[in-house]
Order: structure tokens, then C-alpha cells, then sequence
């Protein structure tokens, strides 16, 4: 009897690899990132290849079971689940540094006040140092000290999803959306700042990672 079950595990986990060969298999992460308005960072994260999903809520907080209506100390956030083996997330940092202004602490664009601030949350040492460096390379993209960065980063606190009416609301509601976001002069001024990287993920040139060299140095 043990033998018959021995086999028919044999089988089983045979038929499991041929569906699902190892070296094939996605590794999903997280990563939370606070920039504005929830729909629009929701929006632009989720078309990124690589990404799995992309919700909208609220976190940084300790108010337990927040809501649109009352959130007081959690920041509009994105939670986005991403294959790793796709997009890093390096790119995606910059992604989000490129869909936000990060010279702005008092909220993003039109949107104004504490739930608009941009933060990114780590869930450990290894993304806090790459939220890190990202900040100090976009501040050497946009010619400005470290400074002038306005990014907090902080630890990932429980994420609290929105409402289902926010979630894909870009999709779900294309015009109301498309007016919202013209209105409030988001990608006007993205263009300002980043130029013709404005919503990328492009690396950052290797001039300007010698010159965060050469400042590091000095």
C-alpha cells in the first residue's frame, strides 16, 4: 500500500513539473508606492509588462478599516504585485519617480494635503537601498541636490484596499478619468520634469550615474 502511494505521488508531482516546470515558474513580489491620486498611479503601474496587478488603498497609517471618506493619516496608495523575473524593481522605482513629481511635498499636482503625499513603502533593507539610490539618481536627472527630493521612504505598513468603485477606475470610467486627470495637469507637468522620460522606466544614462559617483566621492 505505501508503495502504490509512493508511486501515484511520483505521478503527481511529474504531472505538476510538466505543467509547471521549475524553471518557468513566476516569482511574484510587492511593492507599495504613494504618489497622488490613487486612480492615476493604479493606472499607469498596471500596464507595465511584468506587473500582475495593481490596487488602490490606503496605508502609512494606524487608523484600522479606513475609508475615502475618512483616512486621516494613511496616503492614497498602490499596491503592485509583479513577476520579478520580468520587471525588477529598479524599474519599477522609476516607473513610479516618473509618474510623479518629486519635487512636491504638500501632494501631487492638483491634488493637495497628507494622503497625497509621495512615499515608498519598503518591506525590507533590500528595497529600502534601492529606494535609495533611485532617489539620489532621479535628483541627478533632474539637475537638483538630494535635497530637493521630497520621496519619503518608510516601512510598508498593513495596506487597507479602496472601495471597489476605485479600483480600475481609469477602465472603468474612461471619461470622467481621461477629464480628471487633463484637468489636474498631471502629464503636463511630468513632461516638465522628465521630458521625453516622463512615465518611463528608462535606466539612468551612464553620465549621470558617473556624475552620482564623482558627488558621492567628494
Amino acid at each position: 500500500m505505501k508503495k502504490l502511494r509512493s508511486y501515484l505521488a511520483q505521478i503527481l508531482l511529474a504531472f505538476a513539473l510538466l505543467i509547471h516546470p521549475l524553471g518557468s515558474m513566476a516569482i511574484s513580489d510587492e511593492a507599495i508606492f504613494a504618489g497622488g491620486c490613487f486612480w492615476c498611479l493604479e493606472h499607469d503601474l498596471e500596464s507595465l509588462s511584468g506587473v500582475i496587478s495593481a490596487e488602490s488603498g490606503y496605508t502609512g497609517g494606524d487608523l484600522a478599516k479606513p475609508s475615502y471618506e475618512y483616512h486621516k493619516g494613511h496616503q492614497e496608495a498602490v499596491l503592485v504585485r509583479f513577476e520579478s523575473s520580468e520587471i525588477s524593481y529598479d524599474q519599477l522605482l522609476r516607473s513610479y519617480l516618473r509618474n510623479i513629481d518629486p519635487l512636491d511635498v504638500g501632494g501631487q499636482f492638483c491634488d493637495r494635503g497628507e494622503s497625497y503625499k509621495p512615499v515608498i513603502f519598503t518591506k525590507d533593507q533590500d528595497q529600502e537601498m534601492k529606494a535609495i539610490s533611485s532617489l539620489n539618481a532621479a535628483a541627478i536627472e533632474l539637475g537638483k541636490p538630494n535635497s530637493s527630493i521630497k520621496v519619503q521612504i518608510l516601512n510598508a505598513k498593513r495596506f487597507w484596499l479602496a472601495e471597489d468603485y476605485h479600483q480600475n477606475y481609469a477602465e472603468n470610467n474612461r471619461l470622467k478619468y481621461n477629464f480628471y486627470r487633463y484637468s489636474c495637469g498631471r502629464d503636463a507637468r511630468l513632461e516638465q520634469l522628465w521630458g521625453a522620460k516622463a512615465r518611463s522606466n528608462q535606466d539612468f544614462t551612464k553620465y549621470q550615474q558617473s556624475t552620482m559617483k564623482t558627488l558621492r566621492e567628494h
